[in-house]
């Protein structure tokens, strides 16, 4: 039997289309849904005017994800606690790669929830797949002078603000296996150690698990703060009942914490250039957790 043509097409490119959507919204499930819509209008579409199946696709999702995150971003506004993108495991791939480890990192997506929808969903068309600005403006139906506009400003405002220091993957997986042996013996000395002084710690409760409300800063009071649950249970689950994992999430060696039959916890790190850590997401809306739960591994792609 031969397979439908058109089917064979999208699945060709569905890897690509989920990288653009993530990357706009920061939610997993957000964006594969952006990701089936975008099929239901490429089954609809006439394929004999489509001269570029990749950028006819990439633009359908974009516009879409961009639509997607007007909405999620009024949500937000009322969102209780730091939010946080949705955490995703990656291939290994991914790690290695540091272009596509970089752009889904957490860190990376927290600076681009600061921008505007439209500011966002042009830096990722540019930055990360190249888009010209023609394309651009096609995707997101305003002109190419409004869209030039949209990529200086964003360009800015990421380069002012994202980690400046990205350490290897193996410099990754060492200290975060370091800090995770910290972590749960309750090590103050050996975290401070691993602290960088100036370190901000944000946790992503949602309102439905206690978190800190707002950020944690300062080698101290992040030290004492993790020290302090390592000796008590956490969501029901005590220390000892607990599995802990290091695991490739969005691009780079994270943690994942399960218990009672769930995931409970996410956690990844950002170094400096000494390779301290100089940032810590921890992620335990149980909402933004289902991705890693199913343990779905996403292949990020980049580029044209």
């Amino acid at each position: 039997m031969t397979l439908d043509p058109r089917g064979q097409v999208f699945d060709e490119h569905r890897n690509l289309l989920f990288s653009v959507a993530y990357r706009i919204l920061g939610t997993a499930a957000d964006a594969e849904d952006a990701v089936q819509d975008a099929w239901l209008r490429w089954s609809a579409a006439d394929r004999s005017r489509v001269a570029d199946p990749k950028g006819y696709l990439a633009r359908i999702v974009s516009n879409l994800a961009l639509d997607r995150l007007r909405s999620a971003q009024v949500r937000r506004e009322t969102y209780v606690g730091p939010w946080l993108p949705e955490p995703i495991l990656t291939s290994t791939d991914t790690a290695d790669d540091v272009t596509a480890a970089d752009a889904v990192s957490m860190a990376l997506l927290v600076v681009l929830e600061t921008l505007t929808p439209l500011e966002r969903a042009v830096f990722v068309l540019r930055e990360a797949f190249g888009f010209s600005y023609a394309e651009i403006a096609e995707a997101v139906d305003r002109s190419e002078d409004a869209v030039r506009q949209a990529a200086h400003r964003a360009r800015g405002h990421v380069q002012a603000r994202r980690p400046r220091f990205p350490a290897d993957h193996a410099r990754q997986r060492k200290v975060t296996e370091r800090f995770l042996s910290a972590a749960t013996g309750g090590d103050i000395n050996m975290l401070m150690q691993l602290l960088a002084p100036d370190v901000t710690l944000w946790t992503d409760g949602g309102g439905k698990v206690r978190q800190a409300m707002r950020p944690v800063t300062g080698a101290d009071r992040v030290a004492a703060w993790f020290a302090g649950i390592a000796a008590r249970p956490y969501q029901g689950v005590a220390p000892a009942d607990m599995a802990v994992e290091v695991v490739e999430v969005n691009g780079r060696a994270g943690i994942v914490f399960s218990g009672g039959g769930r995931v409970i916890a996410t956690l990844t790190l950002d170094l400096d250039e000494d390779g301290r850590i100089a940032g810590i997401h921890n992620v335990a809306n149980p909402d933004k957790l289902h991705a890693v739960g199913t343990r779905t591994v996403h292949r990020i792609e980049t580029g044209r």
